[in-house]
């Protein structure tokens, strides 16, 4: 024994003792030295990005899954801690244009060195599992189990709407956009249509919901925190409410009426119906670009609105703003005329792309009534029992003051409809219940359930990413790659330079024949969501070379999932994507479960305060 310790030589010797010994290697079905069965646990961090380097965030994450391990281990279980890569992604196309070097280079090299940090750190991990999320290994099946989306309908190509950069000349993604200019370029950025691919988690919505809200289920989440249950379930927003028409005579170039006459709008408030003072639209709503076309005012607006963001959270950060139309609908119960007006806060992309303003019930209505100088009708308004005394500015509102809160209540307790004709006396409730069986007689409405989450669009203009296995052909149209021939694989030697994505400059990879008729066609250039990639990692590691099968023994055995642990960046759309993956695979019949995490610690963030 050495009379100093140094800790160099001790670690040393201590890693060559585990690694003779493949101390942390596991199997499936293991048993203890009487023979009996173990039970199993699978505990697993978040996978890390390449980045370089270890943080103190990821040296914390790792050190709970590692000392679970243990303690696991040494109470009887066959504990599985593996660890990986989320190795595709846009910091290492911008790192590749830096250094002009290939992503996959610069990706390699950072695996490398974060792998043999995490080996001298001495952590519990089975490496003979690792996965990298660029390995064609991996991503062929991305591909794979797309192709099989595509012919259980889950998966579509549809047009949508982007950021784009004018000068770059390539889609940005939102955190690209500063100041409604692009990050590079500094140009001012565009909204414009392109075709994409969508998967439809939308009609998961009712499953992943009920998993996070309602205790009865019996795929409850019990083991998740409780803030992160509520950040999904606002996220996947289910809306109860009244989507109907407002009838119009408005006819396009072609002499036919717009969408067939009908202006329609969703709304969680039709008590409210009777208060409707406008309507706005999306400046990509057809009405808008009807009027728009004898209005060069307006069409300068609509040009602005078409600058900055896509997003929901985006544009509501932005100042309301709006513009007439001049053109008009009818009412669809009381027969007004409602003016029709665009707003740079309603997007296409939300229900039918157009709202009803109320802007007495509604505080942004109320925000834009008011700078606008629109009516401000009171249509619902606060009771009392009758021995309380009521002071005037309780019931009723001032058009002109300041919003108060209870403008927008809503509760069969304290509101009841006024100024509302057939509608007056009634309770919120029993109010939408009306209203939606007077539209409903004439055609125009019906109850309806909407929902915040919308269909995940995973089509990116980008290189660095899965290739989406689509072939192009003018005769044939979008042809899936056959399945035998998969991977497609994407080349690693090309280098980002700013000017779009480098694969539509590949020839080796662009031009193919289709597999249909034999014609020259092209391969599509767009890459794929990496939250594709980190969807289901954690089943590869289940069964990692296998190359036969996307899943197989070895998930069956391990899945669900008894620990995860990550951060709590990740409590929406990393986790309601591996849920959604999760739930299309078990309809697939490629899993056993509906929930691929039995239990979730969220350790919180690591953050450098200066």
């Amino acid at each position: 024994m050495n009379e100093k310790y140094v800790p160099a030589e001790v670690e040393t010797a201590a890693q060559a003792h585990w690694n003779a010994l493949d101390a942390y290697r596991v199997t499936e079905g293991a048993r203890d030295s009487q023979g009996q069965l173990k039970p199993k646990f699978y505990a697993c961090s978040m996978l890390p990005y390449p980045s370089g380097k270890l943080h103190m965030g990821h040296v914390r994450n790792y050190t709970i899954n590692d000392m679970l391990t243990r303690q696991l281990r040494m109470k009887g279980f066959n504990v599985l801690m593996p660890m990986g890569w989320d190795a595709f992604g846009l910091p290492a196309e911008n790192a590749a244009m830096k250094g002009k070097t290939p992503p996959a280079q610069w990706t390699y090299s950072n695996i490398a060195y974060m792998k043999g940090q995490m080996q001298a750190m001495g952590l519990a991990i089975d490496w003979s599992r690792e996965v990298a999320t660029c390995q064609p290994s991996y991503y062929k099946w991305n591909q794979w189990l797309f192709l099989q989306m595509l012919k259980a309908g889950i998966a579509e190509r549809r047009t949508q709407v982007v950021n784009w950069d004018p000068v770059d000349q390539t889609v940005l993604a939102n955190e690209q956009v500063i100041d409604g200019k692009g990050w590079r370029s500094g140009a001012p950025v565009e909204k414009r249509e392109i075709p994409g691919y969508y998967l439809n988690i939308v009609k998961y919505a009712d499953e992943l919901l009920s998993a996070v809200a309602n205790p009865e289920d019996p795929n409850y989440l019990s083991g998740w925190p409780e803030r992160v249950r509520l950040m999904q379930e606002n996220w996947i927003g289910k809306s109860e409410g009244v989507r109907f028409a407002f009838p119009h005579e408005i006819k396009g170039a072609d002499g036919t009426l717009i969408q067939d006459g009908k202006l329609y709008v969703f709304t969680t408030r039709a008590d409210t119906i009777m208060g409707v003072t406008f309507c706005a639209v999306a400046p990509e709503h057809p009405l808008a670009t009807h009027a728009a076309a004898g209005n060069a005012e307006l069409a300068a607006f609509i040009e602005e609105c078409k600058k900055g963001g896509t997003t929901e959270a985006e544009l509501a950060l932005k100042e309301k703003e709006g513009r007439p139309t001049g053109l008009f609908v009818t009412h669809p119960l009381t027969g007004a005329q409602v003016e029709v007006w665009v707003g740079n806060y309603v997007l296409m992309s939300y229900g039918d792309g157009a709202v009803m303003g109320v802007p007495a019930h509604d505080e942004r209505d109320f925000a834009f009534a008011q700078k606008y100088g629109l009516d401000i009708k009171q249509v619902v308004g606060r009771v009392f029992p009758i021995e309380r005394a009521v002071r005037p500015d309780e019931v009723e509102l001032n058009p002109r003051g300041d919003w108060q809160e209870w403008y927008g209540w809503k509760s069969d307790a304290f509101m009841r409809c006024m100024n509302s004709g057939v509608l007056d006396g009634l309770s919120p409730s029993q109010a939408v219940t009306k209203v939606a069986e007077l539209l409903s007689a004439k055609g125009l409405g019906e109850k309806k359930t909407t929902w915040r989450l919308r269909d995940w669009g995973i089509s990116r203009q980008r290189y660095w990413g899965t290739p989406i296995p689509i072939i192009h052909c003018d005769d044939c149209g979008a042809v899936p790659v056959p399945e035998k021939d998969l991977p497609v694989v994407l080349p690693e030697d090309l280098i980002p330079d700013g000017s779009g994505n480098p694969l539509n400059k590949c020839a080796s990879f662009l031009n193919v024949a289709c597999p249909c008729c034999g014609k020259p066609a092209r391969r599509e250039t767009d890459t794929m969501d990496t939250f594709i990639d980190s969807s289901w990692y954690f089943m590869r590691y289940c069964d990692p070379s296998n190359d036969q099968a996307m899943v197989a023994d070895g998930a069956k055995y391990w899945m669900p999932m008894d620990q995860y642990i990550g951060g709590i960046e990740h409590a929406i759309l990393h986790l309601l994507y591996a849920r959604f993956w999760t739930k299309v695979m078990r309809d697939l019949k490629l899993v056993e479960v509906s929930e691929p995490f039995h239990k979730l610690l969220t350790q919180g963030m690591v953050l450098n305060h200066i």
